[in-house]
């Protein structure tokens, strides 16, 4: 499948997604069968390289499909937009590491939890890790998890860093008993002390100094001169937006057959137009800066121009600020909706559950990147760190 046809073949696999979102709900996780129409979309390998089978296509497209899928099925958006860019970062790893994990393989695929909650500590030729994780989405069908400790660094300081850990290395808890985002199936990670080679670890730091990095040495695509934390950010953000577009889609469609007292179509009234008009320009709003930003990231990665701190603090302000923006407009429908929304089978009750646990990711928590904005605006002598 080449890169400029992976927007078609998500498009042949959404409503199937979107039948099978109420059983990955009951299940907790992603059903075989969603899973399955994921790795056939080629989302999850999209942002894999050519030379292990994947797409290597543009990061526009990726976004794009994202959003596709997340409209039809926020939980298997979500863990496309997660899953999907574990092969991206893998890409900048030695190349050691991308052998161990795609030579027999090349569609395996790896889960991650990088919340610094567990423990890595440096011993001779690596790193022995222990601990316990949160939030794996899409677990129970990878083989593999990338881990986030802390670790000190030789001046004395210390630095958050990735550890590939493989799949005999760990267990999996499921202690995913939530209301939101069930289908996406994020359990918990238990590793017991286990080695992991310097080679399967990497430091965010040289992800936000534009430092030299293994991978660019094997994967030379300027998709891979992408910033790490704006690449992420960005697969959250848009699965959020996604998920968004899907709840206005079908709140517009289940208001406008419904009916005020007397018979009149509430379609015919003025205030329920002005709602649903602001909430669909400020989603309408939201997307566009993304794709934006996703252009012109492209087009400096091109030119292997490394964004500063404080651009990646814009860049990362207007994905958490529009998230936020669209998320207050999408509380507001559902407070105005039909009364019946609090039934669990509503065609609005789930979705508007999934995006309001969606927005509950650290990384789209606005006011981290506020301030490195508007420090930035206001000249701060004390900048935010945005890696």
């Amino acid at each position: 499948m080449a890169p400029n046809t992976l927007i078609d073949s998500t498009l042949q696999v959404t409503a199937e997604l979107a039948a099978d979102a109420s059983a990955c709900h009951e299940l907790g996780q992603l059903t075989d069968r969603s899973w399955n129409l994921l790795h056939d979309s080629g989302v999850l390998r999209s942002l894999q390289p050519e030379r292990f089978g994947g797409l290597e296509a543009s990061f526009a497209d990726f976004v794009e499909s994202v959003l596709l899928i997340s409209a039809a099925a926020p939980a298997a958006g979500w863990v496309a937009s997660v899953i999907g860019v574990h092969p991206w970062q893998l890409a900048l790893f030695e190349d050691k590491a991308q052998q161990e994990m795609w030579a027999d393989n090349p569609a395996r695929m790896h889960s991650s939890s990088y919340n610094p909650t567990g423990k890595a500590i440096e011993v001779d030729g690596g790193y022995e890790v222990s601990g316990r994780w949160s939030f794996s989405t899409g677990c129970d069908h990878c083989e593999g998890v990338n881990l986030g400790a802390v670790v000190p660094t030789a001046s004395g300081g210390r630095e958050l860093r990735s550890f590939l850990l493989q799949v005999d290395q760990y267990t999996i808890d499921d202690t995913w008993d939530v209301v939101g985002m069930r289908g996406t199936g994020s359990k918990d990670i238990v590793v017991e002390p286990t080695f992991v080679p310097t080679y399967r670890s990497q430091g965010h730091t040289d992800y936000g100094n534009g430092a030299e990095l293994p991978g660019w040495s094997f994967n030379d695509s300027p998709l891979y001169r992408l910033p790490w934390s704006i690449v992420f950010n960005t697969a959250l953000a848009a699965s959020v937006l996604g998920a968004a577009q899907g709840y206005v889609d079908t709140w517009i469609a289940e208001t406008a057959t419904r009916t005020l007292p007397g018979g009149r179509p509430l379609a015919d009234d003025p205030l329920m137009q002005r709602h649903v008009a602001e909430a669909n320009w400020t989603l309408q709003a939201a997307l566009l800066r993304v794709r934006a930003d996703v252009g012109e990231l492209e087009q400096r990665a091109i030119a292997k121009e490394t964004p500063s701190m404080a651009e990646r603090g814009h860049y990362r302000w207007n994905l958490t600020r529009g998230c936020e923006l669209v998320g207050d407009a999408i509380g507001h429908l559902h407070r105005i909706a039909s009364g019946r929304v609090i039934f669990r089978d509503h065609p609005l009750h789930a979705h508007y559950q999934d995006i309001q646990s969606g927005l509950g990711h650290a990384f789209l928590v606005s006011d981290p990147a506020a301030r490195a904005a508007g420090g930035d605006l206001l000249g701060t002598t004390k900048p935010e760190m945005v890696l």
